[in-house]
């Protein structure tokens, strides 16, 4: 379900880094029933940053959606820690290596402070792999989670 890391301490995202990750997310939920959401705070409140993802996730109700298909991007700054969490119906589909794989695509970006690339990209991955799953249907689809990158302390 994830993998955690470290990466250096730098001011994280720029307005155009914030901008570039927003159109992944919107990008890649017209091809899926699928959500992702990004979460951005400054410590990770637990030894283990998938946990505090966890945490996140389901406090932010992601565990809700009809298809149980989101999955959260989470990314602690002062204590340099990431995880990606995806929900039980995605994580079956995918299974633990594409997240580790995800995670380690992320590292190489925010290896070179990349930090935006990194994130829009492992979305635009995660959206393919939702895509592939769970298809976009005109019919049935609503968005069901917001859009956004979620800030928190």
């Amino acid at each position: 379900m994830a993998l955690l890391s470290l990466f250096q301490k730098k001011a994280l995202l720029t307005d155009r880094d914030q901008s570039l990750i927003l159109e992944a997310i919107r990008s890649s939920e017209k091809q899926t029933s699928g959500e992702v959401r990004v979460y951005i705070e400054s410590r990770c409140k637990f030894v283990d940053p998938l946990d505090r993802a966890t945490e996140i996730f389901f406090g932010l109700k992601m565990d809700q959606t009809r298809e149980r298909n989101a999955v959260l991007v989470y990314v602690a700054v002062k204590d340099q820690q990431l995880a990606i969490f995806g929900d039980q119906g995605i994580h079956q589909k995918t299974g633990e290596q594409f997240w580790v794989s995800e995670v380690r695509n992320m590292l190489q970006h925010f290896n070179k402070n990349d930090y935006g690339a990194g994130i829009a990209v492992a979305v635009t991955e995660i959206g393919q792999a939702l895509h592939i799953h769970f298809p976009y249907d005109s019919n049935t689809d609503k968005n069901e989670l917001p859009d956004d990158i979620v800030f928190g302390r």
